[in-house]
């Protein structure tokens, strides 16, 4: 058996060690098909799980969407075009969540636990807590937490890990805290949605690209 929890360790850590790439967080213009919102929305998208190693179960599964300013680009471009909206509108639409995406960070997130009723974040049934920590460890506490109990045919389409088995929220934090400082400085390099409570803690992070100038962040993802 100890061979078998060694080997268990190293592939952990090793995935641990192996996260995705860095991601483009300053603003600027994209240029995006519809097709591309499914690249996009990997990139942004984060998935972890907190095992109870003493009896080798699963206890918490989180995915996390983080609404950047690039996910919300490509997500209304391709509801644009499934929506058939003019061209005004998708203007419109598109002015209308970067307005929201300087004022708030925007995470959709799923949470599966064995216990059903204790993944409901909004519930008192459940002791997890969700804050946004910065490379500092600046913890930023959520200005919202929305449950959605009936997600609409378009959630469930654009964020593939919502299921009849998870509970699905809105989370948003302010883009910058109450002692006017940003939730998601300037330089920092990386950014982490944390969930803790007496099942586990999960880490989501996401490494960030600040040096990506506007003129350059552009490029389609293929």
């Amino acid at each position: 058996m100890r061979p078998l929890i060694a080997l268990a360790l190293v592939l952990v850590l090793a995935a641990a060690s192996c996260g995705p790439g860095a991601v483009p967080i300053r603003e600027s213009t994209r240029a995006f098909t519809a097709s591309d919102y499914g690249g996009i929305y990997d990139r942004w998208t984060r998935s972890a799980d907190e095992f109870d190693f003493g009896h080798l179960g699963e206890i918490l599964h989180v995915t996390a969407t983080f609404e950047s300013w690039e996910f919300r680009w490509a997500y209304v471009v391709r509801y644009a075009a499934d929506h058939s909206l003019t061209t005004d509108e998708r203007t419109r639409t598109l002015e209308q969540s970067l307005a929201d995406a300087r004022d708030r960070h925007r995470f959709l997130v799923t949470v599966g636990v064995p216990i059903f009723r204790e993944g409901d974040l909004t519930s008192t049934y459940s002791d997890v807590r969700v804050i946004l920590v910065d490379p500092e460890g600046r913890q930023t506490s959520p200005s919202e937490i929305l449950r959605i109990g009936r997600p609409s045919t378009d959630q469930r389409i654009y964020f593939p890990s919502i299921t009849r088995q998870r509970h699905t929220f809105r989370i948003a934090f302010p883009t910058v805290g109450d002692d006017g400082v940003p939730t998601i400085p300037a330089d920092a390099q990386q950014i982490t949605l944390r969930f803790a409570g007496a099942l586990g803690t999960v880490d989501l992070r996401w490494n960030l690209d600040q040096t990506a100038s506007p003129a350059s962040v552009t490029d389609r993802v293929e």
